[in-house]
């Protein structure tokens, strides 16, 4: 079977996402994990953007919603860091809601960096 795009990537950008995760996950093929990246590409984006525009609003619970959707998506690709922020996010709507937009701040970054990652596997990088 040959190498996916994910397993090939350059080794530095491990952090972001766990590649033979993605690749367990999608039993190696390439086309499934492009498709599966950029599903989770839109979709991370879309849920930071509501989180954010919902914090303004002070709906704590919607937050925390949002933020388990998000938890369990990056879990399902391997993006370990996106994980860790999101359940961070969602501790922090019960345990620390003054905190809330900085732990939002925190996974919006963790969020950016897998996708820059994604933007350069979907590039042949």
């Amino acid at each position: 079977m040959a190498q996916s795009a994910i397993e090939t990537a350059a080794p530095d950008s491990l952090a972001a996402i766990d590649r033979r995760h993605l690749a367990r996950m999608t039993l190696g093929d390439r086309s499934l994990e492009q498709e599966v990246l950029q599903l989770f590409d839109r979709q991370a984006s879309l849920l930071i953007e509501r989180m954010r525009n919902i914090d303004r609003a002070g709906d704590g619970a919607a937050i925390g919603a949002l933020a388990h959707t998000l938890k369990g998506s990056a879990a399902g690709i391997g993006a370990g860091p996106v994980a860790r922020a999101a359940e961070a996010a969602e501790q922090a709507v019960v345990h620390a809601p003054g905190d809330l937009s900085a732990t939002i701040d925190r996974l919006a970054q963790a969020v950016d960096e897998a996708r820059a990652l994604i933007a350069a596997l979907l590039r042949g990088g």
